[in-house]
């Protein structure tokens, strides 16, 4: 017998930033959080000259959403413009990485299906990526509180 899951709201308040790859990234609706099986969602902010260092999927594909801001991706190193209400699929293996290049905080919708046979086999950094400030400090004891709270309770 199966268990069938229950819809689960996520607040982006309640979803540890992760800065590690530039930006502000916040997986919400994730494995973790809500028990997906076919992929995950998450809201990347990035403030003004930020950006999300360069990186690929080897297993998923990516979905993204510009919700407001001016964004660049490189997509294979190939610079395009990216702009509110504009939606864009990344494939997998593609290399991208994201640049705000407007004045003003930009923030996006990402999705990434299917998922990797273990989360850290999801992610390759294709370069390092300099976290500025005290908000890039992220300690582990924090992460685990983040997993404690986003794991799905029966």
């Amino acid at each position: 017998m199966s268990i069938k899951p229950r819809p689960k709201i996520v607040d982006l308040s309640e979803v540890e930033p992760n800065v590690r790859r530039g930006g502000d990234l916040r997986a919400m609706l994730t494995p973790a959080t809500v028990g997906s099986t076919s992929g995950f969602m998450g809201v990347a902010i990035v403030q003004p000259g930020d950006r999300i260092g360069e990186h690929y999927h080897p297993y998923s594909e990516e979905f993204v959403y510009v919700v407001c801001g001016q964004l660049e991706v490189d997509l294979d190193g190939e610079p395009h413009a990216l702009r509110p209400e504009q939606g864009l699929m990344i494939p997998a293996h593609m290399r991208h990485r994201f640049r705000n290049v407007g004045k003003v905080e930009a923030r996006m919708v990402f999705h990434l299906g299917p998922l990797a046979p273990r989360p850290q086999l999801g992610h390759v950094d294709t370069e390092e990526t300099e976290v500025i400030g005290a908000a890039a400090v992220v300690t582990e004891a924090g992460a685990a509180q983040a997993a404690d709270r986003g794991r799905v309770r029966s």
